[in-house]
C-alpha cells in the first residue's frame, strides 16, 4: 500500500540536496526538478495537507492520533536551532526555556513564491500574519498570551505556518526543553509539567520522536533519551539529531556508530547557524566542517548535514502517514458511527406538553415490556450476563427457600417428652362426656399453638419478594428514563407508592391465610386420611409398650422415630388419646404447610403480573400527569447534562464528518492514481 509514495519522497529530497549543492547541469536540474516536484506535489503533498487539515480540525479531541514528528531535547540541546535550520527562520532565543508551549511548525515548499508567507494560528482560530524579521516577536507575544509573561508553560499549542521556497514539506511539533531545576519565576513542578506534555505527545505509536542531543554530553545521561525509551524501548520510532558537533567531536563517531541508547531510525549530525551567519553561510560551513575536520570527516556522509536531516524527515513522515492513514480512516468511521448512534438514541427535543406525554408513555411502554420479560416471561436477553435481573429465577429461589423454612412436621421444643404436650392439653380440655371421644377443643388449641410458631415466615417471604421487585423496577425505570433525570425523583415516588400498596395487600393476604388456619380445621385433601391411617398403624405397637411394663420403654415408630413411653404408663387411657391426637395433627400439618406455600406463591405471582400490566402505569400516570401536568412540564425543561451531551455529540459528529471528507478525498486521489 502506498508503495511509491516513499520513493517519491526520497527522489524529491535527493533532488533538493543536489540542487542545494549547485552540482549538475542547470538545465537538466530544472527539467528533473520540475518533473519530480510535480510528482511529489501530486502524491505526497496531499497526504501532508490532509493530516494538517485533520490536526487543524482537532480530530485528536476524538481520541484519534495523527502521525506526528515530535521534537524533544534537554534544555539548551539546540532544538530551536535545528528547527531554524530546517525552516530558514529565526525562533525565540534567550536564557532558560525558550519554547514554553508546543509549537506546531508546518513547513510548506512554495517554489513560485517571491517572498515567504508566515502566519501564527492559536487560541481557537486566531490567525496572525507575520514576517521573517518579526516571527520571533510574534511567537513570544502569542506565548505570553497563552502561558503568561513569566516563565511558566502551557500545553495549548501555537501553529506556525511557513510557506517558503526551498523548505522541506514537514510538520513538526517542538516541545519545551527538559529542565530539572526550576529557575526564578518558574513553578517548583516545572519538570513534571514539561514531562507530562512530552509524554502526551510521544506516547502514541503514531508519533516519530526527533530527539535532539548535544555532542558534548553522554547520550545515556540525557533526560530526553530516558523519556523516549519509556515509550519506545526498541527505538523504532526515534531519530536522533546531534548538535554542537564542533564542540564535541572527540569520540562522536563511536557514539553514533555504537548506538548505546537504541536509536532505531539512526543519527544525523548537524552544525547549526552560529552568530550572525546567514543560513546559506551556515550550510556552507557545515559542508566544510564534515568534509575537512579530522574527526568529523570520518562520519558517513549519509549521517551528516541539515539537507540529510530534511531528507530523512520527509521520508519518515511520508512512511508513517502512509502507514497510519487507513487506520485513521477506520477510526473516524467507527467514532462517527458510535456518536451518531448515541445521538439517535437520545430523546427528541420536546416542544410542548403533547410531546412530553408521548415521550412519557413511550418510556412507560418500554419499562413495562422489560419488566414483563424479567418478572413474568422468564426472558433475560436484555440482561444476559447479570443474574440479578433474571427475575423469575430469583423469585423462584425465594419461594423455594420459604418452603424449606416451613417445617415438614409439627415443630417441637428440643428435649420435650413424647406426647406430653398433647396429654397436658387433653387434661385441661376434658369435659363431661363419653370416655372414648377425642375433644375437638384439644385439637384446636394445639393447632393454634403450632401455627403461631410459623406465622412470621409468610410475612418475611412477601417482604423479601417485594423488596427485590422494587429494586428491579427502580433500576429498569431509571435506565429507560435516564434522558429525563428531572422526573426520576417523581418516578421513584410512584414506585414507592405502588410497592407500599403491594406490601399492604400482601400483609392482609398473609394475615387472612393465618386467620383461616386458626378459625377451624378442614381439608379435602385425601392425603390427610392416608397419612393419619399410616401413623395409626403403629398405634397397637405403641399401646403394647405403654400397657406392658415388662417391655422396653423405648420403641421406634414410623414418622416419629425412637420414642420413650415410660412417662405414659401411669395414664394409659390418656396416652391412647394423645397418640391419636398427635396422628391427626401430624397428618393435618402437611395440608397447612401446602396451603401456605401454594396460596402465597400464587398471590405473589398474581401481584407481580398485576404490577407489570397495570399498577405501574397507573401510579406513574397519577404522579406525573396529575397536578396539572406538573411532571410533563418538568420533562419540557431539559436537564443540563442532557443538553451538554447533545451539544457535545453534535459537535463531535460535525468534526468527524469534516474529517471523513478530508480523508475520503485523499483516499480517492490515491485510488485514482493506483496507489491502493
Amino acid at each position: 500500500m502506498f508503495s511509491s509514495i516513499m520513493a517519491k519522497a526520497s527522489d524529491a529530497s535527493n533532488l533538493q540536496m543536489v540542487l542545494s549543492d549547485g552540482k549538475g547541469d542547470a538545465a537538466a536540474s530544472a527539467v528533473a526538478g520540475s518533473a519530480i516536484a510535480a510528482s511529489y506535489n501530486d502524491q505526497i503533498r496531499p497526504l501532508l495537507d490532509a493530516v494538517d487539515r485533520l490536526r487543524h480540525l482537532k480530530v485528536t479531541q476524538e481520541g484519534i492520533q495523527l502521525p506526528t514528528i515530535v521534537v524533544v531535547g534537554d534544555q539548551s540541546s539546540g532544538k530551536s536551532s535545528v528547527l531554524e535550520s530546517l525552516a530558514g527562520i529565526s525562533l525565540p532565543r534567550g536564557q532558560g526555556i525558550c519554547t514554553r508551549v508546543p509549537l506546531v511548525m508546518r513547513l510548506q515548499d512554495d517554489p513560485p513564491a517571491d517572498a515567504p508567507v508566515l502566519q501564527l494560528e492559536y487560541s481557537n482560530g486566531r490567525v496572525v500574519t507575520t514576517t521573517e524579521a518579526k516571527v520571533a516577536d510574534a511567537i513570544n507575544a502569542a506565548t505570553a498570551e497563552i502561558a503568561g509573561y513569566g516563565k511558566g508553560i502551557s500545553d495549548a499549542p501555537i501553529t506556525l505556518v511557513v510557506r517558503k521556497r526551498g523548505v522541506p514539506d514537514l510538520t513538526l511539533v517542538d516541545l519545551p526543553g527538559i529542565t530539572r531545576v526550576p529557575v526564578q519565576g518558574q513553578p517548583d513542578d516545572i519538570y513534571d509539567q514539561i514531562a507530562r506534555i512530552i509524554r502526551e505527545y510521544i506516547a502514541p505509536k503514531e508519533s516519530i520522536i526527533l530527539n535532539v542531543l548535544s555532542a558534548t554530553v553522554d547520550f545515556p545521561t540525557c533526560e530526553s533519551i530516558r523519556m523516549s525509551q519509556q515509550v519506545d524501548r526498541t527505538g523504532e520510532r526515534t531519530l536522533a539529531v546531534v548538535t554542537k558537533v564542533d564542540k564535541g567531536s572527540e569520540g562522536l563517531l563511536e557514539k553514533v556508530t555504537m548506538d548505546d541508547v537504541n536509536i532505531g531510525l539512526g543519527y544525523v549530525c548537524v552544525r547549526n547557524r552560529i552568530g550572525e551567519e546567514t543560513y546559506d553561510q551556515a550550510r556552507a560551513e557545515e559542508e566544510r566542517l564534515f568534509k575537512y575536520h579530522p574527526l568529523l570527516s570520518k562520519i558517513d556522509k549519509g549521517m551528516v548535514g541539515i539537507p540529510v536531516l530534511a531528507q530523512r524527515l520527509v521520508q519518515i513522515q511520508a512512511t508513517i502517514i502512509a502507514k497510519c492513514l487507513p487506520d485513521i480512516v477506520r477510526q473516524i468511521n467507527d467514532r462517527l458511527s458510535r456518536s451518531s448512534t448515541e445521538l439517535d438514541q437520545m430523546p427528541p427535543d420536546l416542544n410542548n406538553v403533547a410531546d412530553a406525554v408521548r415521550a412519557f408513555f413511550h418510556i412507560v411502554k418500554r419499562v413495562c415490556a422489560s419488566l414483563e420479560k424479567i418478572l413474568v416471561r422468564s426472558e433475560f436477553d436484555e440482561y444476559h450476563d447479570d443474574s440479578h435481573f433474571h427475575g423469575t429465577a430469583r423469585i423462584s429461589e425465594m419461594l423455594n427457600g420459604y418452603a424449606k423454612k416451613l417445617p415438614a412436621q409439627i415443630p417441637r421444643v428440643g428435649g420435650e417428652l413424647f406426647l406430653m404436650e398433647e396429654m397436658r392439653v387433653l387434661e385441661e380440655t376434658k369435659g363431661i362426656n363419653l370416655p372414648n371421644f377425642l375433644p375437638r377443643s384439644a385439637f384446636l388449641v394445639l393447632l393454634k399453638k403450632e401455627v403461631e410458631t410459623i406465622m412470621q415466615e409468610p410475612h418475611d417471604l412477601v417482604n423479601e419478594v417485594w423488596n427485590y421487585v422494587e429494586d428491579i423496577v427502580v433500576k429498569v425505570l431509571l435506565q429507560h428514563s435516564e434522558n429525563f433525570p428531572q422526573v426520576q425523583s417523581a418516578c421513584r415516588r410512584a414506585v414507592q407508592s405502588m410497592m407500599d400498596k403491594a406490601r399492604t395487600r400482601s400483609a392482609h393476604h398473609v394475615k387472612e391465610l393465618i386467620d383461616m388456619e386458626l378459625v377451624s380445621d378442614y381439608t379435602a385433601n385425601p392425603d390427610y386420611m392416608k397419612t393419619w391411617a399410616e401413623i395409626m398403624h403403629g398405634h397397637d405397637k405403641f399401646m403394647k409398650a405403654v400397657e406392658d411394663k415388662s417391655k422396653p420403654t423405648k420403641i421406634t415408630l414410623d414418622v416419629f422415630g425412637e420414642v420413650d413411653v415410660s412417662h405414659m404408663r401411669a395414664n394409659i387411657d390418656l396416652a391412647r388419646q394423645a397418640f391419636d391426637l398427635r396422628a391427626r395433627l401430624t397428618a393435618y400439618w402437611k395440608s397447612i404447610v401446602l396451603r401456605l406455600i401454594d396460596s402465597l406463591a400464587l398471590h405473589v405471582l398474581l401481584g407481580v403480573k398485576r404490577l407489570v400490566e397495570s399498577d405501574l402505569e397507573t401510579e406513574l400516570a397519577d404522579e406525573l400527569l396529575g397536578n396539572k401536568m406538573a411532571g410533563m412540564e418538568r420533562m419540557l425543561t431539559p436537564s443540563p447534562s442532557t443538553g451538554t451531551k447533545r451539544e457535545r455529540l453534535k459537535k463531535s459528529i460535525m468534526l468527524l464528518r469534516q474529517s471523513k471528507d478530508v480523508v475520503a478525498n485523499i483516499m480517492d486521489r490515491i485510488s485514482a492514481s493506483g496507489e491502493v
